[in-house]
């Protein structure tokens, strides 16, 4: 196996970039492991609908990035709280959607530690019966990557505040049966240690050393960094990867506010607003069609959307309604 250095960078986009392209055109026929903790980001999965998997307005208020991945699977949240790994094989018939085998260093390690890890569900690893690890894998015809994610010491209400609770996933809509389904592993140990210091504990687990002059490594030139650079301003860095990759859907919001219902209804194709209807019992100066106008066109994101109206008096169109949560309403 070789250890592919990612030279401690903590941007989501690049990091996913390093793994794809790797996959795509350095593997060779050993394993490659690759790990990397990333700066607060959503990491969606390759067949989601963003808009319906993350909150914009906390997206947004706390810097969070989002980014779409290459693998199916669920929406999950990394901070520099999260330590992410990535096994890289040749295809093998019968491994894909088998976790145990790239999981198995990974749950050993925890043991050691004293955390009582396993592996649970379709692609998650639990302690204590909660979720401290998500799993998901790209194939292509001769080669493979499993991938995981480590909740360490992360901020759990960011987690919280940022994911959309599913209906199917939990056992009650809420806020707080998503938090009650995660849990951080180091709230299971009794002797406190660092993310990097997990990271290379799961290294000299796997390659008997921590030095990493020791360590056997895929050397990246600076040809391939540029060619990873590249893969960011091409893919992972545009919103038409992360966010115009969205299906065709029907968005629909609505909230009571004393002033009265506003309700509205967003055709999004590609990630775009195909259409737009504001209906109610709200009481304004000015017809919302005007606004429906507006709207059409513009990306479905928080960004977007309160830009194009930053300058129109919503009050005008609503009655008495504050601003920032008019916006929040619309934008979704």
């Amino acid at each position: 196996m070789l250890f592919i250095d990612n030279r401690d960078i903590t941007d989501a986009r690049v990091n996913l970039a390093l793994e794809e392209y790797v996959l795509r055109n350095r593997m060779g026929t050993e394993d490659y492991l690759l790990f990397y903790i990333n700066s607060p980001s959503i990491i969606i999965g390759r067949n989601q609908n963003t808009i319906e998997e993350v909150n914009p307005t906390v997206v947004a208020a706390r810097g969070i990035t989002v980014v779409r991945r290459i693998s199916g699977g669920g929406a999950v949240y990394h901070d520099l709280g999260n330590l992410n790994f990535s096994f890289m094989t040749p295809s093998v018939h019968g491994r894909f959607n088998r976790y145990e085998s790239f999981t198995r260093p990974v749950v050993d390690v925890l043991h050691d530690l004293g955390v009582p890890a396993e592996l649970g569900g379709r692609n998650d690893i639990l302690a204590g019966g909660r979720k401290i690890s998500g799993n998901a894998q790209f194939a292509r015809p001769d080669r493979m990557f499993s991938h995981g994610t480590l909740l360490f010491d992360s901020n759990l209400d960011d987690v919280t505040a940022a994911l959309v609770p599913k209906a199917g996933k939990v056992e009650s809509k809420g806020v707080k049966s998503i938090r009650s389904r995660v849990v951080n592993i180091s709230e299971f140990l009794s002797e406190p240690i660092t993310v990097t210091e997990l990271r290379e504990r799961i290294i000299e687990k796997i390659f008997g050393t921590r030095d990493r002059s020791q360590v056997p490594t895929l050397e990246l030139t600076d040809a391939d960094w540029a060619e990873v650079n590249a893969l960011v301003a091409r893919k992972y860095g545009s919103w038409d990867w992360n966010y115009g990759e969205n299906p065709r859907c029907n968005v629909q919001r609505s909230h009571r506010f004393p002033a009265g219902e506003i309700d509205v209804r967003v055709n999004v194709e590609g990630g775009c607003i195909a259409g737009v209807r504001i209906f109610g019992d709200f009481m304004g100066r000015e017809d919302v069609t005007e606004l429906e106008t507006l709207m059409t066109g513009l990306h479905y994101d928080f960004d977007s959307i309160s830009a194009a109206l930053a300058d129109i008096n919503l009050d005008d169109y609503f009655g008495d309604v504050p601003v920032a949560e008019a916006l929040e309403l619309l934008a979704g």
